[in-house]
């Protein structure tokens, strides 16, 4: 385990407690600033996590503990990442900024870069006396990415020599690094992330003063794709197959995918796309069981009806649709995230909600929900008029972008269609139109169809007047 300064100061040396405040907490004296009444926020963030938990339909992953979690709160069915890469994708939700705004388009540059001193979701909470606690990734790694003046604890964590340990493959024979899986030896404890719930439950169990803000960010299932060995055996190879493509399904743009990781692709066997679903599998599996051990902590402690629980992945991904084994593309499986909340008093038991939110919508939800004043140059909205009524009229679209060099990609999700744009210097090189009435795998471009002009140069203008007046005109901001 790595610890930074200010956690070792803080918690070694005894200078706070960190665990969650609770009605049964003895209160003390307070510090400058702290807030004694505030809910406890507990904040989960997944990597490369799509939709194919059994809460969302799928009835071969074994997610009990996210399905349960999923059974206590409100579920989002259309829940989209602004942008479907890591490091953009988090820089845009933790600072409620857009990438047009963060500029933030690939892994390399930190969040801060263009958006300076920017009050991130974090730092807000420990500026209005919370205690907050950042455990994994949650912003795209540590060296010169992370906001260290958001956190009281500041923890990472490492593999164990057990847990690098086991029968392992390479799927690309070497081509492409990434791509390799490992059954590992040992515990979960000898992986980073079940280190991290473990010590997740330590602090739980402590009592303190004043409300907590913890964020989790668990790695898997993003690759290299390494659990112990237990996950993978709940899924037989033979057990599992990967997706299968329309013949008539359209040629692809050159734009969808912008990567030479497809051409390697293409030359995977059965076995290959077996183990590559194997191994994701695995990961969510693993992940599940870990954020399973803090829910129960949270069960032991009674910790529900003080704490406001928010579970997302920081965007989606793809398992063979479109012959692609990544992120990093305008399409429903790498656009749409998972994301439960549970927050007493706000939310009721065993409900969806079908109306669209984004991630850039998390900030100022998780402001509001605890009285907090964020910034007021945030783009996105509350959804916190969705807990109580999650029928009520929302948001039209969601909006997604990827950059491939000088070439943008954007796109607009509506409940009927999904829309993107490929341009370069204002002008349109291609374009996608996909009708999920009857294409809801999105095989079928009609963007280029006389029937469909009309159409697509109504979500074209909507990709040019944006969100903002989008948000403007449906909640008279």
């Amino acid at each position: 385990m790595q610890a930074n300064r200010r956690e070792f100061i803080k918690v070694s040396l005894g200078g706070i407690g960190v665990g969650f405040l609770s009605s049964t907490s003895v209160g003390g004296a307070g510090g400058g600033g702290s807030n004694r009444h505030g809910k406890n926020v507990l904040f989960i963030i997944v990597e490369d996590l799509k939709n194919v938990m059994g809460c969302y339909g799928n009835p071969l992953v074994r997610t009990p503990n996210l399905d349960r979690l999923a059974r206590r709160g409100l579920i989002f069915d259309r829940a989209y990442c602004q942008y479907p890469v890591c490091n953009p994708s988090r820089s845009s939700f933790l600072t409620g900024l857009r990438p047009d705004t963060t500029r933030i388009l690939d892994n390399r540059v930190p969040w801060n870069t263009h958006v300076g001193d920017q009050t991130t979701l974090p730092r807000l909470f420990r500026d209005n006396g919370y205690t907050t606690i950042g455990m994994g990734k949650i912003f795209h790694g540590r060296k010169g990415h992370d906001d260290h003046e958001a956190w009281d604890v500041n923890l990472d964590f490492a593999q164990t020599p057990t847990g690098k340990c086991g029968e392992s493959r390479n799927m690309t024979d070497g081509r492409i690094k990434w791509c390799r899986w490992l059954a590992a030896e040992g515990t979960d404890e000898d992986q980073p992330d079940g280190q991290m719930a473990a010590r997740a439950v330590e602090l739980l169990k402590q009592r303190r003063d004043k409300p907590s803000f913890m964020a989790l960010g668990f790695h898997k299932p993003h690759d290299p794709f390494e659990a112990p060995k237990k996950y993978f055996d709940m899924y037989p190879l033979e057990s599992l197959m990967p997706p299968v493509m329309p013949g008539n399904r359209s040629p692809k743009e050159p734009y969808m995918i912008g990567s030479s990781w497809a051409a390697v692709f293409q030359e995977f066997s059965l076995q290959d796309q077996r183990e590559f679903l194997r191994s994701y599998y695995a990961g969510v599996s693993f992940t599940d069981a870990q954020i399973g051990k803090v829910l129960d902590e949270m069960d032991r402690q009674d910790l529900w009806k003080d704490t406001i629980v928010l579970f997302v992945g920081d965007h989606g991904y793809n398992l063979g649709e479109y012959d692609w084994w990544n992120k990093a593309v305008l399409m429903e499986d790498s656009a749409r995230v998972p994301m439960i909340i549970v927050a007493e008093g706000e939310t009721r038991a065993n409900v969806r909600c079908d109306q669209f939110v984004e991630l850039v919508d998390l900030y100022p939800t998780l402001a509001d929900l605890c009285g907090l004043k964020p910034p007021a140059n945030l783009e996105g909205v509350s959804f916190r008029p969705l807990l109580g009524e999650p029928d009520r009229p929302w948001k039209k679209a969601a909006f997604t972008q990827v950059q491939r060099g000088a070439i943008s990609g954007r796109s607009v999700r509506t409940k009927r269609w999904r829309y993107n744009e490929w341009t370069r210097s204002g002008e349109v090189l291609a374009a996608e139109l996909f009708d999920h009435a009857s294409d809801p795998q999105e095989y079928r471009n009609l963007a280029d169809m006389d029937d469909f002009k009309t159409t697509r140069a109504e979500l074209s203008q909507l990709l040019k007047t944006g969100h903002d007046q989008l948000h403007r005109s449906e909640h008279g901001s």
